[in-house]
């Protein structure tokens, strides 16, 4: 099939170069508008009961969120200051009444003392956006941004929910733009050291850019039917570019070996296709599947990443198997011109005895050795994995100057008798006894340090829970949970909703996806696998080796972002947990990314084993052969996972510095040491599979 591919590629290749020319030219243009089309939120799950609380809550009384907290301070003056007032009113007044806005709350209003600072320099209002999705709410923010900016000498910052959101978007598009600056320039270097030579450097870059401008035009399409994440474009960057080079290098290298062993171009493309290319179809379906993983999840955050992360590797996919072999039609020995001269440049990586191949008889003269030695080190770096915990992320994901940030820290700080984000109780079927009745109750709740009547219409009465501690900590969950237990009196309920209680639902529908979760991802490597080498062994010990690498990812991300190594010099403030969905992305892009070297040199070894040589033979000059562009790949691939933890956003800092480290580990440790010494051990059973299975 491949080979078939590629003869209509060489016969086609002008016409195949023009519609890639086109895609780019659509997505340049086109493609492009998909930042104005994605959405901010999408955290949540919709189906949880919180949630359903919060429904319930805008049917019966209207939007009750804090979309905007707008903080007003003065160094000279206090809050009493008639021109502070003056100020702080007027702005407020801009806003009240207009479209966006359903109610503002003010110390000037209600006269409630927690609406003031301690020292009395500082005052904040709450602003309630009308009900609407995400994206409309955000528009609703950007409306009311400005007119809420008081002047006249007061200092107006504003906070929230739907401020933070504004700072993460602004913050993330910022990271893609720095990350790109970063890494480019350093990519085309080693590019040009890896190839020497100015023409195949640049190939792995063109594909790069089409992969990430193609999935752009994909990502659009898929807004005109369903909400995406604005953070699906740093996977699409990341995933599109990291993939690229990946696979690029891998043909580029194929077809520059095969030119050397003297095949003309026609027939030097087929031979690429028919091996690496063959190799690259398997990686890029099974890294689309793994990601495809994500839209098991409700959380709209989960299945934008998914959404742009296999919209990425399948044009990525794409554009490799097509435009680059039609590309290499073309050009032919010209992929080698504008040669950049190396002086300690060797050649050897297709010689039989060269080092990688010294190194995979080093280890399976002593395959005990080596496996026990390579476990123990993974074993230490995995081990902080036993002390992880799990919380929810908050403002502090921002780097200290985002405004948002700011603000939820001086209301924290400043205002003793706020919180900032408090839990909700929604009790319906209660008059003014039943309301009191119920207060002293949650009252009596352990942790709970304040309860105030918010809202009451009818027999619906909204209570705001104040506790100890912080919104995403032990006292805060502990809270929702006894609010939840309490036993309503006859003929009432009780709803509890707000940020903590998100919290609390979203780690239990997680905990209870992820198993179906791994499984999937599990049964999708091991089948593909199979299909792909004929083995039962293989595929199993692929599925161990990909763990093995996630411990250690897993153990550095516990070790640095939950226990706060190294927190200073990377720049975040560590939470002292791990937000949930984190691992979860981790585990489909890493799963991907690590059954996509072990394709690449499984693929060689099995060649070399069906060209006759015995199973050590086969994996010496397997390795040999890949090993250079396996650690070449995960170099270049690093570099660009480094200018995304270079970021400002705490997250992506996490996912990406996860990403390094098993990315490192995955390409020098597993595939170098543990992959020849396994293969040494189980010797003929590495291509074993049952009767009926071996038949497939």
């Amino acid at each position: 099939m491949f080979a078939r591919w590629a003869e209509f590629l060489v016969r086609a290749r002008w016409a195949v170069l023009a519609a890639g020319l086109a895609l780019v030219v659509l997505g340049a243009t086109w493609g492009t508008g998909v930042f104005g089309a994605l959405s901010s939120g999408g955290f949540n799950d919709p189906h949880t009961a919180s949630n359903a609380v919060r429904g319930q809550i805008t049917e019966k009384l209207g939007n009750q969120d804090a979309d905007i907290l707008a903080l007003y301070s003065s160094p000279s003056a206090t809050v009493d200051d008639p021109a502070v007032k003056a100020a702080v009113t007027g702005a407020l007044d801009r806003v009240r009444g207009r479209a966006e806005v359903t109610q503002v709350i003010s110390y000037y209003d209600t006269g409630a003392p927690a609406l003031v600072s301690a020292d009395r320099h500082a005052t904040y209002a709450v602003i309630r956006l009308r009900p609407g999705t995400d994206t409309q709410k955000q528009a609703d923010y950007r409306a009311v941004r400005d007119p809420l900016v008081a002047g006249a000498g007061v200092r107006t910052d504003l906070g929230g929910v739907r401020p933070f959101l504004d700072d993460a978007s602004k913050r993330s598009a910022a990271d893609v733009q720095r990350a790109e600056e970063l890494s480019m320039p350093v990519l085309l270097v080693l590019l040009l050291v890896i190839f020497g030579s100015l023409v195949a450097a640049a190939w792995p870059l063109v594909i790069g850019a089409v992969a990430i401008l193609g999935a752009f035009v994909v990502t659009r399409l898929l807004t005109s039917v369903t909400e995406v994440s604005v953070f699906a474009v740093n996977i699409i960057t990341l995933i599109g570019l990291g993939l690229s080079i990946d696979y690029s290098l891998f043909i580029v290298s194929r077809f520059r070996e095969e030119l050397r062993a003297g095949y003309e171009v026609r027939e030097a493309v087929v031979r690429t296709m028919r091996t690496a290319g063959r190799t690259v179809a398997v990686s890029g379906i099974t890294v689309t599947l793994a990601l495809a993983s994500l839209l098991l999840f409700p959380q709209g955050f989960l299945r934008s990443m998914g959404y742009g992360g296999m919209a990425a590797v399948f044009v990525a996919m794409l554009a490799s198997l097509s435009l680059l072999p039609a590309g290499l039609a073309v050009l032919g020995h010209r992929i080698n011109a504008l040669r950049i001269p190396l002086p300690w440049r060797r050649g050897t990586a297709g010689s039989d005895g060269g080092a990688w191949a010294r190194l995979a008889h080093s280890v399976m003269r002593r395959p005990w050795l080596y496996l026990v030695g390579v476990l123990l080190i993974l074993g230490v770096l995995a081990a902080p994995v036993t002390r992880i915990t799990f919380g929810g992320a908050d403002s502090r994901v921002l780097p200290t100057s985002a405004t948002s940030r700011i603000v939820d820290s001086r209301i924290t700080a400043e205002f003793p008798a706020t919180s900032t984000y408090p839990v909700s109780v929604l009790a319906t079927g209660v008059d003014r006894t039943g309301t009191a009745r119920l207060v002293a109750r949650v009252r009596a709740v352990p942790h709970v340090t304040g309860v105030g009547v918010d809202a009451v219409q009818g027999d619906v009465a909204l209570l705001k829970v104040a506790y100890t501690g912080e919104t995403t900590g032990t006292d805060a969950r502990a809270v929702v949970r006894d609010l939840r237990a309490l036993t309503p009196a006859p003929g009432t309920t009780i709803g509890v909703t707000g940020y903590t209680a998100d919290l609390v639902d979203q780690l239990s529908g997680l905990g209870a996806k992820l198993p179906w979760m791994a499984g999937f991802v599990i049964l999708v490597t091991f089948v593909l696998l199979f299909l792909a080498f004929g083995s039962v062994i293989l595929p199993l010990k692929a599925i161990v080796m990909n763990v093995v690498s996630l411990g250690a990812a897993f153990g550095a991300v516990v070790f640095i972002f939950q226990e706060g190594h190294f927190a200073s010099w990377l720049g975040f403030t560590p939470m002292g947990f791990i937000e949930p969905t984190n691992p979860i992305m981790m585990i489909a892009v890493l799963f991907g990314l690590a059954t996509d070297y072990e394709v690449f040199l499984l693929s060689r070894i099995r060649e070399e084993r069906d060209a006759g040589a015995d199973n050590v033979t086969a994996v010496a000059k397997g390795l040999q052969y890949t090993g250079q562009i396996i650690t070449s790949a995960a170099l270049l691939l690093i570099i660009v996972v480094i200018g995304f933890a270079a970021g400002e956003i705490a997250f992506l800092k996490l996912i990406g510095i996860g990403m390094v480290v098993a990315i490192a580990v995955d390409s020098t440790l597993v595939r170098a040491l543990l992959v020849p010494a396994s293969m040494r051990l189980l010797g003929r059973w590495n291509w074993w599979a049952p009767g009926p299975l071996g038949r497939l």
